[in-house]
């Protein structure tokens, strides 16, 4: 049985702020299903599959609890700089802190962490494409 990972799903209150912040990412709208107390709407990068289903809640209007469990979603950008740059031009959204070298590992391209319109942190990565590294097991695993 072939498996895949189909789509990360985020409860958003404003799906058109959401919208316009994963477009500057490079996601496109697909599609959208209903129900009868929420609607999703599906995002997709070019090229791939419905990657990103925003849920959204009909009445909801205080913000979603992130809890500490969540961390981020990655997506890899071609250039760093000029998405950020796109962000905070269109958005006003602003990186977390510079882009840099997480560890401070030359063998891993920049990064920058954003937070979408309901705080959801995304990791940008630079280079367009990314194969994470393998290193052997932790200090103390062992």
């Amino acid at each position: 049985m072939t498996r895949s990972l189909v789509h990360t799903c985020m409860r958003v209150r404003d799906p058109e702020a959401s919208a316009r912040f994963y477009a500057v990412l490079g996601f496109e709208r697909r599609g959208a299903l209903n129900f009868d107390s929420a609607y999703n709407i599906y995002l997709g990068l070019p090229g791939a599959g419905d990657q990103l289903e925003l849920t959204v809640n009909v009445g909801r209007d205080e913000p979603y609890d992130l809890g500490e469990g969540y961390n981020h979603i990655a997506v890899t950008v071609e250039d760093i700089d000029a998405v950020l740059a796109d962000l905070d031009a269109q958005l006003g959204v602003e990186p977390e802190k510079p882009p840099y070298r997480p560890g401070g590992r030359d063998d891993l391209p920049r990064i920058a962490f954003v937070a979408d319109p309901d705080g959801y942190r995304i990791e940008l990565i630079d280079g367009g494409r990314f194969d994470t590294p393998q290193d052997g097991p932790h200090p103390s695993t062992t």
